[in-house]
């Protein structure tokens, strides 16, 4: 399967992946442990089958000094027992948010209930914005067929200036 279509390919494309970019920078610069970050990014894009999404969050995770048995057990992380309290509760809210359609309720009281009891306010901010970000940008690559493999570390670097 070939890619369809560069989005950055224009200066249009390039303005509005600068913008899309900001609001990323802002969410990795708050205080959500970036571990968390990388964990919740990649469970999302695995539940949104976005190749090049996986294969940037685990790249990034693994750069960052995450262990490969972390990063294998994201698919299975209710039944593994390498997370940490708060990790579970991200990653709960990510498989819910991201899987709006699949459940009549959205989000479990329960799930939030969690999710506050081990992230601030600021915290859980960023949490929301990144799994909206992440479901954004997978639902763009997979559209546009951007393909794992393909990741390079650094290459999205000058959509922050």
């Amino acid at each position: 399967m070939e890619p369809r279509f560069n989005l950055m390919s224009t200066e249009y494309g390039t303005k509005l992946g600068k913008r899309f970019g900001s609001i990323s920078q802002a969410v990795f610069q708050s205080s959500l442990p970036r571990s968390t970050q990388e964990l919740v990014m990649l469970r999302v894009s695995q539940i949104n089958g976005c190749g090049f999404c996986v294969d940037l969050h685990t790249t990034e995770a693994a750069l960052a000094g995450e262990t490969a048995l972390r990063l294998h057990l994201v698919a299975a992380w209710r039944h593994s027992t390498v997370f940490t309290e708060p990790e579970r509760a991200a990653l709960a809210l990510a498989e819910e948010s991201t899987r709006l359609a699949d459940a009549h309720q959205g989000v479990a009281d329960e799930t939030w209930e969690q999710v506050r009891k081990h992230y601030d306010d600021d915290q859980t901010t960023a949490l929301v914005y990144l799994i909206a970000m992440i479901n954004a940008a997978n639902r763009l690559s997979v559209t546009v067929r951007n393909q794992g493999g393909s990741y390079e570390p650094g290459m999205f670097g000058d959509l922050s200036n």
